[in-house]
C-alpha cells in the first residue's frame, strides 16, 4: 500500500468520560477535544470506543431511537471536523447493529470500522447485541498507513491488527473501553508493546476513563513506538488530552513479514482518507508533567474513588450518607466518599446499641471531625426494645441468637433509608467482598443501600487501603485504634467476627482461590489449608447467593466481582 513522504504524524488522544445515553454531555467533550486538538495542530485525533454513547450501553441498543440518536449526534461531530481527522466510537445500525468507529476528515465521513473481535466473557455481553464486521481496512491519514481497530481486536495475536500491518498500516489506532481491575494497566502495556515489536507497529491506544455502574474505566491510554517503547501516556483515573508526534519513517514500509491470518479470515483494503498532512507551520507542543505509575494500594483506592463519585453524580445525587459504626469498614468508606464529593456532601450517622463500645463511638466520631463531616447520632435502643416487645410471644421460649442481631442491622439499615428518603441522600453501604461472600451481612440491614463501596474489596485489602490513604494524609484521617481493634458487628456480648468466619488473612486467600480462580475445594486443600476451613468457607459462599442477587451495585476491583462478573444459579445443588 502506497504512502505519502510524511515522517511525523501529531496524534491526539482524548481519553473522555463518557455517560451512558448523555449524547449532549458526550457531544460536548468530543467538539471541545476536536477543538483543543485542531488549536494544537493535530492531524488525527481519537476517541475511546462508543465515545458518542457510553460504553456499555447494555439494552439500550436493543432501543431504535437510542441508535437513532447517536447516529445523529455522530453527524454533530462530522460537522465540528473541520481542519483535522477524527477517529471516534460510536454505534452504527446498517445491517448490524455494530461497534463502530467513524473515520471523519474535513467534514465527511469518509468511512466506517466495525468491530471485529466481540467479546463475550466477564463483563462483556458483545455477542448479545452486535454483528461482528468483516474487514479490517488500512487508513491513509495525513499521507501515514493507519490501521483502525476496536478494544479485543488487538488483544488477538494473530488477529485484524497483525493482517493490516501486513497490509501496509505504519500505525494502529486502537480506540478502547477496557474496565479496570488491578494489575490490568501493566498486562496491558505489555500485551500492546508485543503487538508493537511483532507487527513493527506504532500502537496509539485510546482507553475511556470513568465510572460506569460497577464498572471503572481508567484511561491510562498509551502511545508505543514499533519497538514497543513508551512514548507517551495518558493519566489514570482521568480525563486527558494526549499529544504526541510519531517519527512515521521507521514504519513507513510496504507490507511487511507479519505473522497474520490469511485473507479470507481478515480481508484488508486500502481507503484514502488525506493524501497529505496540513500544510500550517504546527505550533510547539506544551510540556506534559511526567507520568507517575500508582502501587497497588493507590491504584485501586483512585479506582474506588472515581467510582463512587461517577456513580452518584451521574445519577443526580448531591449527598450521601454513611452509617459510621467505629469500625474500619464504615471508616474507609466515609472516607472514600469525602475524597469523591468532599465533606460538605458527606453525612455520617452514628446508630449505637447496648452492644456498641465506647470505643467505637469516640472513634466515630474522631473520624467525622478528621474527615470535617457531620455527625448524627441516633440511638436504637429504644426501638430494639420496642421490635423484642412485638416479638416476645412468637420468640418465647427461645434462646437469643442471630435474629435478634440481625434485628438492629435492620433497625440501622432502616433509619438510613429514612433519612435518604427524607432529604435525598443516597446511602453508602460499608460491607466488604469477604462479607459478602460468606453471607457474613444482614439482607435489609447492613446490606441497604444505593451503592456499596467496597464490595469488591476483601477484607484484608480494606486494612491496607486504610493504611495507605493515613500515608498520604497530613494526619491520621482513620484513627489508629479503629485499624488496630479486633473486627466485631457489634451485635451481641463480646462478639467478633472470628466467631463465625476464619481469621480474615486466611478467609481471603480461600476466597480468591474459591470465587475469583474457580478452583474446587480439593484443589484448595492440595494448597495446604485445613479441609474443614475450606469446606465450610465454600459452604458458606454457595449458601449466599440469593442475598448477593439482592446487594446494591458497587465498583470492581478484582478480577472476577460478585454480579457481572460471577454470575450463578440460586437454585443450585452443585457442590465443587
Amino acid at each position: 500500500m502506497a504512502m505519502g513522504s510524511v515522517h511525523r504524524l501529531r496524534v491526539a488522544i482524548a481519553q473522555i468520560n463518557a455517560t451512558v445515553g448523555d449524547f449532549d454531555g458526550n457531544l460536548k467533550k468530543i467538539i471541545k477535544a476536536i477543538e483543543q486538538a485542531r488549536s494544537l495542530g493535530a492531524d488525527l485525533v481519537t476517541f475511546p470506543e462508543l465515545a458518542l454513547c457510553g460504553y456499555p450501553p447494555e439494552d439500550l441498543i436493543l432501543k431504535p431511537q437510542f441508535v437513532g440518536d447517536n447516529r445523529k449526534y455522530l453527524e454533530r461531530v462530522v460537522t465540528a471536523s473541520s481542519g483535522l481527522s477524527v477517529i471516534v466510537g460510536f454505534i452504527d445500525a446498517g445491517d448490524g447493529p455494530y461497534n463502530a468507529a467513524a473515520i471523519i476528515h474535513d467534514g465527511k465521513l469518509a468511512d466506517i470500522y466495525h468491530k471485529i473481535c466481540l467479546p463475550n466473557y466477564g463483563v462483556f455481553d458483545e455477542n448479545r447485541y452486535f454483528h461482528p464486521g468483516k474487514g479490517c481496512p488500512v487508513y491513509v491519514i495525513a499521507g501515514v498507513g493507519v490501521g483502525v481497530s476496536i478494544c479485543e481486536d488487538i488483544w488477538h495475536e494473530d488477529g485484524p491488527v497483525s493482517a493490516q500491518a501486513h497490509f501496509g498500516a505504519g500505525v494502529i489506532v486502537n480506540i478502547s473501553a477496557s474496565p479496570y481491575h488491578y494489575g490490568k494497566a501493566e498486562y496491558r502495556k505489555k500485551t500492546l508493546a508485543r503487538r508493537a515489536r511483532d507487527n513493527r507497529v506504532i500502537i496509539v491506544y485510546n482507553n475511556l476513563v470513568g465510572g460506569q455502574d460497577e464498572l471503572v474505566f481508567d484511561g491510562n491510554s498509551l502511545v508505543l513506538d514499533e519497538k514497543g517503547r513508551l512514548l507517551a501516556q495518558g493519566w489514570q483515573f482521568a480525563e486527558d488530552l494526549v499529544l504526541v508526534d510519531l517519527d512515521v519513517e521507521p514504519v513507513a514500509t510496504t507490507g511487511r513479514n507479519t505473522t497474520t491470518g490469511d485473507q479470507e479470515q481478515w480481508p484488508t483494503t486500502g481507503v484514502v482518507v488525506s493524501e497529505s498532512p496540513s500544510s500550517k507551520p504546527k505550533p510547539t507542543l506544551p510540556r506534559r508533567q511526567p507520568y507517575g505509575s500508582y502501587e497497588l494500594a493507590a491504584e485501586i483506592y483512585h479506582a474506588l474513588v472515581l467510582g463512587t463519585g461517577d456513580y452518584v453524580r451521574k445519577n443526580g445525587f448531591g449527598k450521601v450518607v454513611v452509617g459510621l459504626s467505629g469500625g474500619v469498614d464504615s471508616s474507609l468508606v466515609a472516607t472514600i466518599a469525602v475524597d469523591a464529593l468532599g465533606a460538605e456532601n458527606v453525612v455520617a450517622v452514628a446508630m449505637p446499641s447496648r452492644y456498641s463500645s465506647p470505643g467505637s463511638l469516640s472513634d466515630a466520631g474522631l473520624l467525622a471531625q478528621n474527615l470535617g463531616i457531620s455527625l448524627m447520632n441516633i440511638p436504637i435502643e429504644r426501638v430494639f426494645r420496642a421490635y423484642l416487645d412485638s416479638l416476645a410471644e412468637p420468640f418465647s421460649g427461645t434462646e437469643s441468637g442471630t435474629a435478634e442481631e440481625n434485628i438492629q442491622a435492620r433497625i440501622r439499615g432502616n433509619l438510613l433509608m429514612a433519612l435518604s428518603n427524607k432529604f435525598g441522600w443516597l446511602v453508602l453501604a460499608t460491607g466488604n467482598k469477604s462479607e459478602m461472600a460468606t453471607g457474613y451481612t444482614t439482607l435489609y440491614g447492613d446490606m441497604a443501600g444505593g451503592f456499596s463501596v467496597i464490595k469488591d474489596v476483601p477484607k484484608t485489602m480494606v486494612y491496607k487501603l486504610a493504611r495507605y490513604r493515613n500515608s498520604v494524609a497530613d494526619t491520621e484521617l482513620i484513627p489508629p485504634s479503629v485499624l488496630a481493634k479486633t473486627p466485631s458487628a457489634e451485635l451481641g456480648p463480646d462478639q467478633k467476627d472470628t466467631d463465625t468466619l476464619p481469621p480474615y488473612e486466611l478467609l481471603d486467600s480461600v476466597l480468591t482461590a474459591y470465587v475469583e480462580e474457580d478452583k474446587s475445594v480439593e484443589q484448595i486443600i492440595r494448597q495446604g489449608v485445613a479441609p474443614e476451613v475450606v469446606r465450610k468457607v465454600a459452604r458458606l459462599v454457595d449458601a449466599s447467593e440469593y442475598k448477593r442477587r439482592q446487594a446494591p451495585p458497587g465498583v470492581k476491583i478484582t478480577t472476577k466481582a460478585f454480579g457481572r462478573d460471577r454470575r450463578l444459579p440460586i437454585t443450585n445443588k452443585f457442590r465443587g
